[in-house]
């Protein structure tokens, strides 16, 4: 095999095993605040989320912070799927009536939790039937997700339908090379050398 064919398809390994680092886990973040609200809801609250999915281990890893509300917490979940984008109003995909140990009766707080996406406690009962069951549900969350269309919602006394919100949107990553992609740099490396001195030597 020539040396070209050789640097086509070491580079070609390393094109595929990059994304393989990291495949199954899918990082998605919101900033939380009023503005965001349907309508909008003028208020000091404001707060951040991470939500991140393994779709391997199937799990969905919650981080949020929140202060300054005007009202108490009352709820807090993820809504899913809106008709459009980053905009509108829709029903709750996951725990009702609220995450499990998210703090309420507060107006500042962080949680961190992770939800075993096999489990009906993880969904809205309702999500579940209108999308045929457990794996429907799942699948339907994150296809919303990955399109924009779902939010984290935080509800309060001052609103019931929301005092902070933000649409979810992928936290896109460099992945880190796997070992295969390393080895294939390596090897890559190694041959160009070489074969610079083979030509040096001419």
């Amino acid at each position: 095999m020539k040396r070209s064919g050789i640097f086509a398809v070491i580079i070609t390994c390393i094109l595929v095993a990059m994304p393989l680092a990291n495949a199954g886990i899918m990082t998605y973040s919101a900033v939380l605040n009023g503005a965001s609200e349907s309508p909008p809801i003028v208020s000091p609250g404001a707060g951040f989320v991470t939500v991140t999915i393994d779709d391997v281990a199937n799990t969905m890893h919650i981080q949020a912070s929140f202060s300054n509300l005007i009202g108490t917490t009352t709820a807090a979940h993820i809504h899913c799927c809106t008709a459009d984008p980053l905009t509108g109003v829709v029903g709750v995909a996951t725990t009702t009536p609220s995450f499990a140990g998210f703090p309420l009766a507060v107006t500042a707080g962080t949680y961190d939790s992770i939800l075993d996406m096999t489990l009906s406690s993880s969904f809205s009962s309702t999500f579940i039937t209108t999308h045929g069951g457990i794996t429907g549900a799942q699948q339907f969350l994150y296809a919303g997700m990955s399109l924009h269309k779902s939010y984290f919602n935080i509800h309060t006394t001052f609103a019931s339908g929301g005092e902070i919100r933000g649409f979810l949107t992928q936290v896109v990553t460099v992945p880190e090379p796997s070992p295969l992609a390393l080895l294939g740099l390596g090897i890559m490396v190694f041959s160009f050398n070489r074969r610079q001195k083979t030509i040096w030597r001419r």
